[in-house]
């Protein structure tokens, strides 16, 4: 998927709102796990009741790791699923690779194509070489960890060497890179007194901001110092939404969530 082909689903929809499929089978409805794929049965379910209401969708790559082979094919039958009833839904591997280039390479291949996503999540510290054979592929975007939403994020990415922080150099130095146009970052809704200085250093670039409900982050500070002229922005909700309801009615619940957030997306979108 092109970066147009998101801007046009985020004004088609008035949201911009990605739902975050961290599947714990502990925590989805009891009812599911008679079935043979139960972490499929609740991803379907949920992307049955949300499609319409957000523009993307992230499952996290260890929910699926976690229960082995099983585990994978249900993630492999999700995200079939979704390009294949779904295909205007922008998709994203939350796996955090980064490795030497080969393995970087491999990593790509894994889930740009066997399983057919758009984007992946990479870790930066590395270096370019790490990062560079993700941005190889025509149409699918490198969303690198800038500024992360969990409280260790202050032992490394903040801490300044000569006269800047951390996670500025990082940024700015990934702007170097080849195919850096398929860049796009994480940076935590918790953090959002740094967004300002963010859109800086990459006024033009996409930012994946988790950390919105469960974690405490606001919507309205994030859209104020990170929204751009093509909102530039997609803001991840997990546990508040697909976790709304452990009973027979956890679809729908997820929805009425999902809904909350879309219609607050969409006020803001309308005062622009």
């Amino acid at each position: 998927m092109t970066t147009r082909e998101l801007i046009e689903q985020i004004k088609k929809k008035k949201s911009f709102l990605c739902i975050g499929l961290d599947v714990d089978l502990n925590k989805i409805p009891s009812h599911l796990l008679k079935e043979e794929y139960p972490i499929f049965a609740f991803n379907k379910a949920i992307i049955d009741a949300t499609h319409h209401l957000c523009v993307s969708y992230k499952p996290n790559m260890a929910f699926y790791e976690a229960y082995g082979l099983k585990g994978w094919k249900s993630l492999e039958k999700t995200i079939n699923y979704i390009n294949e009833q779904y295909p205007e839904i922008f998709t994203i591997a939350d796996a955090k690779r980064g490795d030497i280039g080969n393995t970087s390479t491999m990593y790509a291949k894994a889930f740009f194509e066997d399983l057919g996503f758009d984007s992946v999540t990479v870790a930066p510290y590395m270096g370019q070489d790490s990062v560079e054979p993700f941005l190889e592929f025509k149409d699918k975007h490198t969303i690198m960890l800038a500024l992360t939403s969990n409280v260790g994020a202050f032992d490394f990415q903040t801490k300044t060497l000569e006269t800047k922080e951390l996670y500025k150099q990082v940024m700015e130095t990934s702007k170097t890179w080849k195919n850096s146009e398929n860049l796009m970052y994480v940076v935590g809704a918790t953090k959002a007194e740094y967004f300002e200085d963010i859109r800086t250093i990459v006024p033009d670039s996409f930012l994946l901001v988790p950390g919105v409900g469960a974690q405490g982050g606001n919507l309205q500070d994030v859209c104020k110092y990170g929204m751009n002229d093509n909102v530039g922005l997609l803001i991840n909700s997990s546990r508040g939404i697909i976790y709304a309801s452990k009973d027979q009615d956890f679809a729908k619940a997820a929805a009425e969530k999902a809904k909350e957030l879309q219609e607050e997306m969409e006020v803001i979108l309308n005062n622009e």
